[in-house]
Formats: structure tokens, C-alpha cells, sequence
């Protein structure tokens, strides 16, 4: 019999599903998608899906660091029903590689660690003068001028976006606020927290956590991988060589993947994507390993753009005899590829080396005891200048019955929370 069905027990889907009691299918084995949670034992190379009584394990998550910024009453209060929640002020700083240099972010509003001088230079090239759509190479460089994109921006955006900053459209600008009054504050004097995800919250039990008790109270269709849908008939197919039938779809699937599963031409290049390389590590605490939650790299020996640190959030990231030691750290390690050029495991081996090397170079671990890498094939999501791409995908889709929804279906950068929201909101208009 059809009915209408949720893809990807994600986030956003099970959202979907709690709203509307409509069945999820799932392609993995646990519910979560890239915010599950899994743990390593010091020594082991075999992760474990779920916490281990004694509590002896490092605890990571598939995608990194995922704390919930933003979001509306609605998407907390649902949150709250699973989980209790706990508070956090960001602490993060921009890494000056070349000088050894560790400035708050961001760093517009903290001029006065780059000396006199220079801030005086950058406040005199930033701009907060509006521009016409243009690549974000364009717009970093008319809003913060040459010093400042000399310094940091550029670079660290070369590597943030696999090499497409200079030709990709100028997105998310939320994420560089440009307040030339502040930037002058900042140039003499500390500053209040600035930017999207200043204040941010996380499960005290993680998410992998909130993410089962979500499913607890859903259908959730596990080992379920999408391979094809034929639109004609309104029929998925799975990778077990299952099928089954729909009238309406809800996916939260990345949209460049469902043109793919339908077969459509939307008639215009499709807008880029960047994977990302996750690599997570516990270790011994090196001698100068930042309390910051996370720091940005405009240069890494490695390739990496971002090092974050789990357990400076939550100190439950650590083994339980080692919680409140301050003598060990769980970090994740993130560094971007262009969309799906995956590299081999011998590579991946390689590049694992060369980042635990840097690390304790860094001096933020001593000896690792466990390291163990993640693939994000779609991660981050962008768009060509003026591309038409999106709209016209998402509007050939829901004329096949099939909504797209979530940070990933529709293509759009948002965080846990307002993905969250777009689950409930399509959930309860397609409610039986």
C-alpha cells in the first residue's frame, strides 16, 4: 500500500517522523546520520556504538563537534523533551600559523592582538558598505580589506572551501559580521561576543543519545539505502533490493543526491559541493593545548582548517578515570575536499600520521591513544554565482511528490536546531 514515507533518520527526519508518525528509512544502522556518537577504547581501533558500562572510552561524533546554535522556542522545547541541555559562551580563537599568534574570534572585533599598527591599517580597509551578489574571494576582500584577507581570510577560505572560495557566490555572510564600530571598540578593548554561534548549547548525554530517544518514538526503517527511485511509479529502491511505494516523499537526503536517485535533468550545473575528513583523537594533553572549543587555521602543515575539542565542552568526551584530570583530550580535526574526491585509505592512513605529528607539534596532545577518521561525502553545500540550480531542482522534485527538508535536503547552511524545526514543521502538515 503507498503512503508517504521519510528518507534519512537524521536529525531533521526524525523530527519528521515524531511530528507526523510516518515511517523513516534509514540507511545506516543507528539513528543520527553524521551527529551519532560512537567510542574508542586507549588502544583500540575498533569503535563501539554504544557507551560501555565501566565508561573507559573516548567518545566522538561521525561529523565532529555539532553544537546546537540558534534555533527557535519550538525546536528547544522538542529538544528538551528528550534531553536536558546544557549552556556554553563560545571560546575559539583564529591560529596565525606563520606568527604563532592566537587571536579571539572573530577576528575583525579583536584587532588590538594584531599590534598598533596593523590594526590601524585594517580598520582603515574595512568596509561596511553593501555589495551587489558576488564570490566570496570578492566579498571578504571588499568588506575586510588586504590584511586582513592576507592574514587570515583568504587562506583559511581557500582551505574551508576546498579551493572554491574564489568562484563560489558569496553565502552565509552571517558568519563574517562586518561592524565597523565594533571592529574600532575591539581595536582598544575586549568586546561582547559577536557572531552566529557565540552562545550554543549540548546534550549533557550527548548526541547520539538524544538521537536514540528521538527514534524511540518513531518507526524507524533501518538498513534501508536508497539506491533509485523511479518517480514514474513512485517506487524507492533500496541497496537490500527492497522497494516499496509512496505517494508523497519527505526527504532529508542532500538534493544533489535525489536528482541523482531520480533521474532528472534540471538543465543547469549543479551547485558545488565540498566533502570534509574528519579525524578524531584522543590523547594525553600537551603543554599547550588552548582551552578554546574550537580554533581556525589559515595554514596547517596537514591541509586541515579547523581543530576542535570536544572535551573542552564536555568533559564526558573523555574516559570516565579521566574526567576532571585535565590530563587528557578529545579533539576532531577537519579538513575539506572537493565534493566526493575521497581519498584512498592509504592516503587517509598517511594523512592520519601527519595530523597526530602536528598536533603534538602544536603541543596540544602528548601521545595519542586512539585516532580514528570519518568521511562527510556531503558537508558543506555552496552555490555558483546566480545559479538557478536549487530552486529548479527543488521545484522538479515536489512536482514528483518529493519534499526536501533539512540543512542537506534543501541545500542551505543551518544548524541542528533550525533543522530540527523544518522536520517538525513539514512533519505536522503532512500528518495523517
Amino acid at each position: 500500500m503507498a503512503t508517504t514515507l521519510i528518507l534519512g533518520g537524521g536529525m531533521t527526519g526524525l523530527a519528521a517522523g515524531f511530528a507526523s508518525g510516518l515511517p523513516i528509512y534509514e540507511a545506516a544502522q543507528r539513528p543520527g546520520g553524521i551527529c551519532s556518537s560512537y567510542y574508542l577504547r586507549p588502544g583500540a581501533a575498533e569503535p563501539l556504538g554504544d557507551e560501555p558500562t565501566d565508561g573507559e572510552v573516548y567518545r566522538f561524533e561521525i561529523g565532529g563537534g555539532h553544537w546546537i546554535f540558534g534555533g527557535d522556542k519550538a525546536a528547544v522545547d522538542f529538544m528538551q523533551r528528550h534531553v536536558a541541555l546544557a549552556p556554553y559562551s563560545r571560546r575559539s580563537s583564529v591560529y596565525l600559523t606563520d606568527e604563532g599568534l592566537y587571536i579571539p574570534y572573530p577576528l575583525q572585533y579583536h584587532l588590538r592582538f594584531l599590534g598598533p599598527s596593523r590594526a590601524a591599517r585594517a580598520l582603515a580597509e574595512m568596509s561596511a558598505e553593501t555589495v551587489p551578489p558576488t564570490t566570496v574571494r570578492e566579498w571578504l576582500r571588499h568588506h575586510f580589506g588586504d590584511l586582513l584577507c592576507d592574514l587570515f581570510f583568504d587562506r583559511f577560505h581557500a582551505l574551508y572551501t576546498a579551493g572554491l572560495y574564489d568562484r563560489i557566490a558569496a553565502e552565509d555572510t552571517y558568519k563574517s559580521p562586518v561592524d565597523i564600530a565594533v571592529a574600532r571598540q575591539g581595536a582598544f578593548q575586549e568586546v561582547a561576543p559577536a557572531g552566529y554561534n557565540a552562545r550554543f548549547v549540548y546534550p549533557t548525554e550527548g548526541l547520539g543519545v538524544m538521537a536514540r530517544r528521538m527514534a524511540a518514538s518513531c518507526d524507524v526503517r533501518y538498513g534501508r539505502r536508497v539506491v533509485r527511485i523511479d518517480s514514474g511509479a513512485r517506487r524507492v529502491v533500496f541497496a537490500d533490493g527492497g522497494d516499496v511505494k509512496y505517494d508523497k516523499l519527505m526527504s532529508t537526503l542532500p538534493l544533489n543526491r535525489m536528482i541523482e536517485y531520480c533521474g532528472i535533468d534540471v538543465g543547469f550545473l549543479p551547485d558545488p559541493y565540498t566533502s570534509v575528513l574528519v579525524l578524531n583523537v584522543g590523547a594525553r594533553r600537551g603543554e599547550r593545548c588552548p582551552n578554546d572549543h574550537w580554533v581556525y587555521f589559515p595554514v596547517s602543515r596537514s591541509g586541515f582548517h579547523r581543530v576542535g575539542f570536544y572535551s573542552a565542552v564536555d568533559d564526558r568526551f573523555l574516559p570516565y578515570s579521566a574526567r576532571g584530570a585535565n590530563d587528557r583530550v578529545s579533539i576532531y580535526v577537519e579538513r575539506a575536499y572537493a565534493g566526493g574526491m575521497r581519498p584512498s585509505e592509504a592516503e587517509t592512513r598517511r594523512y592520519t600520521a601527519a595530523v597526530v605529528q602536528e598536533l603534538r607539534d602544536l603541543g596540544y596532545i602528548n601521545i595519542a591513544e586512539v585516532s580514528h577518521p570519518t568521511w562527510i561525502d556531503v558537508a558543506y553545500t555552496w552555490s555558483w554565482p546566480q545559479s538557478p540550480w536549487r530552486e529548479c531542482a527543488l521545484r522538479k522534485l515536489e512536482e514528483l511528490g518529493i519534499w526536501q527538508v533539512g540543512r542537506y535536503g534543501r541545500w542551505i547552511f543551518q544548524g541542528i536546531a533550525d533543522s530540527i524545526r523544518d522536520g517538525l514543521d513539514l512533519g505536522n502538515r503532512f500528518k495523517d
